[in-house]
């Protein structure tokens, strides 16, 4: 991909960041430059109760310190002043400064470097043997604007998250999510070069809600907190129809994460806890929340194992869907979609 497809794509990207409800912004696609945002988390657990749960968190802040690392390392190999372009902070920042403006307006490198490092590039994925690009693309940001944005956001949620339910769920949902997205994005996003934690922020949303339906129960003002968490997600999901932001992205990432809440984040039914020992009556979790683990389970090995056949096979996911592509941009007059 050419330097001016993240031209067309940044500035599209920079826009979205600004507008989208705070925190803003995640995902960032070095031509079709994916915008994605991780809202804030409405946790309504009475105090006593989320007092027992609170895990230590070090897991979070380990990812943010990750991803600022490897800015750091892919502005080093981007060295902008090799290539001789109008570079910014030339002269304080030397190879660590960043491309022009007119062709990163994130503060970043190049679409080049994002691509050699690790970014989403289908026909690397579909026809090189690059799997892992599905999951190294979540790692790294197009910019300073795209990193701030996505480690505010995770900050945000993922802390809150990681006590609530501890660090090696909180990581499962993050990082599988991230793929989910990837899968999504490589059958409907033809051209172009993604970056950036778009569908992990959003499992994270996503798993947000379905903490929140199969734990029902233990939630003190249960209508304010799936109010809130709808609104989020339809505000978030509804910038993703900017051109140049991957929508899909953020589609496969909340569904994955949604999934994958109903089996990771499931807690115990009110009440359970305070039965004598070895004199509970209840059980320990509702006939609903086992259902819906089950299926869940089902779910996510099946869409899953799909959706890899068909990447691997090439297949075009909007010859299966003509409206499908629709969902990452919708042209008006001030703005055009292309492919």
């Amino acid at each position: 991909m050419s330097n001016a497809d993240v031209e067309g794509g940044g500035q599209a990207r920079a826009a979205a960041p600004t507008t989208g409800i705070k925190p803003p912004p995640g995902r960032y696609n070095s031509s079709n430059v994916e915008g994605q945002h991780a809202p804030v988390s409405p946790f309504y657990y009475d105090h006593a109760e989320q007092h027992e749960r609170r895990h230590h968190t070090w897991l979070v802040p380990l990812v943010v310190l990750a991803n600022v690392a490897m800015f750091i390392v892919v502005m080093y190999y981007n060295d902008c002043p090799r290539n001789g372009a109008d570079c910014i902070g030339r002269s304080v920042l030397r190879r660590f400064s960043f491309q022009p403006l007119k062709e990163n307006p994130l503060v970043g490198p190049s679409a080049a470097t994002l691509e050699k490092y690790g970014g989403l590039d289908r026909y690397k994925v579909v026809h090189g043997n690059e799997a892992w690009r599905l999951e190294t693309s979540t790692w790294l940001h197009a910019g300073l604007i795209h990193l701030g944005a996505n480690m505010i956001s995770l900050i945000f949620v993922g802390v809150r998250l990681e006590q609530q339910f501890g660090f090696w769920k909180v990581g499962l949902v993050y990082l599988i999510s991230g793929v989910g997205g990837s899968v999504l994005s490589v059958l409907f996003i033809r051209n172009g070069v993604s970056v950036g934690a778009s569908g992990a922020l959003f499992g994270l949303l996503g798993a947000m809600l379905s903490e929140l339906i199969t734990n029902w129960t233990i939630y003190s003002n249960r209508i304010a907190a799936m109010a809130n968490l709808l609104i989020i997600a339809a505000i978030n999901l509804a910038i993703g129809i900017l051109p140049h932001v991957d929508n899909f992205a953020h589609i496969g990432g909340f569904v994955t994460g949604f999934l994958l809440g109903f089996v990771l984040l499931i807690q115990p039914r009110f009440g359970w806890s305070a039965q004598p020992f070895g004199a509970k009556t209840k059980s320990k979790y509702t006939a609903c929340q086992i259902v819906l683990l089950v299926l869940s389970v089902i779910l996510t090995i099946a869409a899953f194992a799909v959706g890899l056949l068909m990447v691997f096979r090439g297949v075009n996911g909007n010859d299966h869907c003509s409206w499908c592509h629709y969902l990452s941009c919708v042209p008006t007059s001030s703005w055009k979609c292309d492919n």
